[in-house]
């Protein structure tokens, strides 16, 4: 007898119309921005979090209204809310407007006007910009990467912090060059299924050896503009530059197979190898500051 799978509960649909998992790592760099320029953990850290958490769900849950049909046709995604029919486009409108509404009111009542107006950018960027790029575009995901800058920044002026502070500015460099590889390591997996959904794609235009040794080149930039965060001050204490230099030519030497030409570069557990990379950062560059 064929056992019957149980229907997903509705909390579990709407986290993953949201993104949880993604939204969760989003709001911490904000946590990781306020940080840095406040220089302690306070209340006041408690709904910039919150609220760049909600817009960030309700970013994804706009743009998988957007992509339904472009996700039916991926199997990468074809088991989306929408596209598998978990639920209807009604309430998945509903349900991104309470993201967007809540966390838009959660910023402008809390840290106030200029965060907000970050956090706003964020969401526009990506769904009035990124997304339909990438219908056009094969080189969206570079302007895209944008939406990953501006998070930490959101943190960064709620903690009392200037957008025109450089450390500011090569902070949001670092998150905004970490999206990039991530990008590239999706083509070399699922390469074909943008192409059968008919999307602009790389794969068109690289080789995989091509795509392969693109992939290194970025890689090794964000090693190096890793090590920018001591070198401009960003970190204060001196264990922290000696960790971030080994932690980066660590991710770099991981990734130098990409430059093989002969040898099949199986991309696996890359993006947890990336995610963890970047989190162990965020996580010193805390430490740091609230040791000094």
């Amino acid at each position: 007898m064929e056992k019957k799978n149980k229907p997903d509960s509705f909390l579990k649909i709407v986290s993953q119309l949201g993104k949880f998992r993604i939204s969760a790592p989003v709001a911490f760099t904000t946590l990781t921005g306020y940080i840095l320029s406040h220089g302690s953990f306070d209340r006041g850290i408690i709904l910039p979090i919150v609220g760049i958490f909600l817009l960030a769900c309700g970013a994804s849950a706009l743009n998988q209204i957007q992509e339904m049909k472009i996700d039916l046709r991926m199997r990468r995604t074809q088991n989306r809310p929408l596209p598998a029919g978990k639920i209807s486009l009604n309430t998945a409108w509903f349900v991104t407007l309470f993201f967007f509404i809540s966390g838009s009111l959660v910023l402008l009542l809390g840290p106030g006007l200029l965060t907000f107006l970050v956090g706003i950018t964020t969401f526009i960027w990506y769904n009035a910009i990124y997304t339909p790029l990438k219908k056009i575009s094969a080189f969206a995901a570079v302007p895209g990467s944008v939406v990953g800058a501006l998070p930490p920044l959101a943190g960064w002026v709620a903690g009392g912090g200037e957008l025109n502070d450089y450390r500011a500015l090569i902070l949001g460099f670092f998150f905004f060059i970490g999206q990039i590889p991530h990008f590239w390591l999706l083509l070399l997996k699922f390469g074909e299924q943008y192409e059968d959904a008919e999307l602009p794609s790389l794969t068109r235009i690289f080789n995989t050896n091509q795509i392969k040794r693109l992939t290194f080149i970025w890689i090794a930039a964000m090693g190096m503009v890793a090590l920018a965060i001591p070198a401009f001050q960003i970190t204060l204490q001196l264990w922290t530059a000696y960790v971030i230099t080994i932690l980066s030519l660590i991710l770099v030497i991981y990734f130098v197979p990409l430059l093989n030409r002969k040898k099949e570069f199986r991309v696996g557990r890359s993006f947890v190898y990336i995610n963890v990379y970047y989190l162990i950062i965020m996580l010193i560059m805390i430490f740091d500051h609230i040791t000094v």
